[in-house]
């Protein structure tokens, strides 16, 4: 059922006025340190005291649309609602002498969202909705079958920055448990809505999924960083993952097949061209980076003289340590959407699966030195752990249609993660200077 967005009304505009000082401060808001123009695209009543709303948020190159569900219940005066099962929700202001709290983990909201979705669904109970702490770009919630179940039974991620069209984050892993997949956390019920574009043209696109709960999963960078920290090697954990890997860009191609629109000698031009114009994107935002110049023009003299690149095909487009969890002797892939602010057809078009490898490579280097390692250390445990993914993913290139032999691929995952680490020396530069040693060591071994 695709859910249709009415156009604001006076409660809207009050819950917007109560919501104004508070949007800023939420981590998943998308203009930070700015002044921002806020203005109502219209609301959805999921149920009564039950509505959410979808804000457009404008500051400089930012245009965003924000859903933000809230519950209206009645005021206490201690942060909860009269009957007191809300009060440890957050209150976002009072309208009308109500208090109008955060909706996306208050049980209102989420059994008015379960009631509305889509797909084959679960026994959740929303009264057992806890939300998980450290979200940055979207709300993620925690649901059991009961208050006593052992275990969690799914998770609901309510999308913060919603947009038209398919959502990776819910439409990849569909197509990819269709087709077998056992790497990914299995979706289960998903939430579509339509709503005016600036134009006034009516768009759909999604609200929120849901998906299996990867039961004592732990997160795969802070895994890596406990590993190094304790200075013990990565390296069967790599291997093991390396596959997974694999596998998943394998079932990739099973459900969306390769994209022909590049000749496969092209492929080459296209990599080496954007390795030159990323250098010189990096170079103007930091200057001291001029001294990689010749090492980087060499890497990309190398993969203009490859003769042809594999086929371009669906990856993750953001996969670093961070997007995996390993629950007993498993790793699960998850988190699909990439970055959520930038405009769909960027996030779904077709790339080389090594761009995916190449993060994972350069995530290594980062939980060494979050986990502490440094010196010839440090390079031991990348060096070994870098080996070992790279060997389990081995088996990937057997799945292209495009001969590419070892030599080639070993120049196409170079130039891949020298892209990557130009990227990060800008960021960390920009946002932790501290950190910037991390990508600059990256730099040293890739074009140094």
């Amino acid at each position: 059922m695709t859910l249709v967005v009415t156009p604001p009304d006076d409660l809207d505009v009050a819950l917007l006025d109560a919501a104004r000082d508070w949007l800023p401060g939420r981590r998943w808001f998308p203009a930070k340190g700015t002044q921002a123009e806020l203005t109502l695209v219209g609301g959805l009543a999921l149920a009564d005291h039950v509505r959410v709303l979808l804000v457009r948020a404008k500051a400089g190159s930012i245009d965003a649309v924000l859903q933000v569900p809230l519950v209206l219940v009645a005021a206490t005066g201690d942060g909860g609602d009269a009957t007191g099962e809300a009060a440890t929700t957050e209150v976002v202001g009072h309208v009308d002498g109500r208090a109008v709290l955060d909706g996306a983990a208050h049980p209102a909201f989420v059994a008015a969202w379960l009631a509305a979705a889509d797909g084959p669904g679960a026994p959740v109970d929303p009264a057992t909705a806890r939300a998980v702490s450290g979200e940055q770009s979207n709300t993620s919630v925690i649901l059991r079958a009961a208050p006593d179940a052992p275990a969690p039974a799914a998770i609901l991620k309510v999308l913060r920055a919603v947009a038209a069209g398919e959502n990776p984050d819910v439409d990849v892993p569909r197509h990819l448990v269709d087709v077998g997949s056992a790497d990914v956390p299995a979706p289960l019920a998903w939430l579509q809505a339509r709503w005016p574009d600036p134009s006034g043209v009516p768009v759909e696109g999604y609200l929120g999924a849901m998906s299996a709960f990867v039961p004592q999963a732990q997160d795969g960078f802070e895994l890596a960083c406990d590993v190094a920290r304790r200075g013990e090697p990565f390296d069967d954990l790599a291997r093991e993952l390396g596959a997974v890997v694999a596998g998943v860009h394998a079932d990739l191609v099973r459900a969306f097949g390769t994209d022909g629109s590049t000749a496969p000698q092209d492929g080459p031009e296209q990599v080496a061209a954007a390795v030159a114009n990323r250098f010189a994107w990096a170079v103007s935002a930091v200057p001291q980076l001029t001294r990689f110049a010749p090492g980087v023009e060499a890497v990309v003299a190398q993969v203009r003289a490859l003769p042809v690149a594999p086929p371009r095909q669906r990856v993750h487009g953001d996969l670093h340590l961070g997007q995996v969890l390993r629950s007993g002797t498993r790793w699960f892939v998850t988190d699909f959407e990439g970055e959520p602010l930038a405009p769909l057809a960027a996030r779904t078009r077709p790339d080389l699966a090594l761009r995916d490898v190449a993060g994972m490579l350069r995530s290594l280097d980062y939980a060494a030195a979050v986990g502490g390692l440094g010196g010839d250390a440090a390079q031991t445990w990348t060096d070994a752990a870098r080996a070992a993914l790279l060997d389990g993913y081995a088996g990937a290139a057997v799945a292209q249609r495009v001969d590419v032999d070892a030599d080639g691929r070993a120049v196409l995952l170079r130039a891949l993660e020298l892209d990557k680490t130009l990227y990060e020396a800008v960021y960390e530069s920009r946002n932790r200077p501290t950190w910037l040693p991390i990508p600059l060591a990256g730099l040293e071994r890739l074009a140094g």
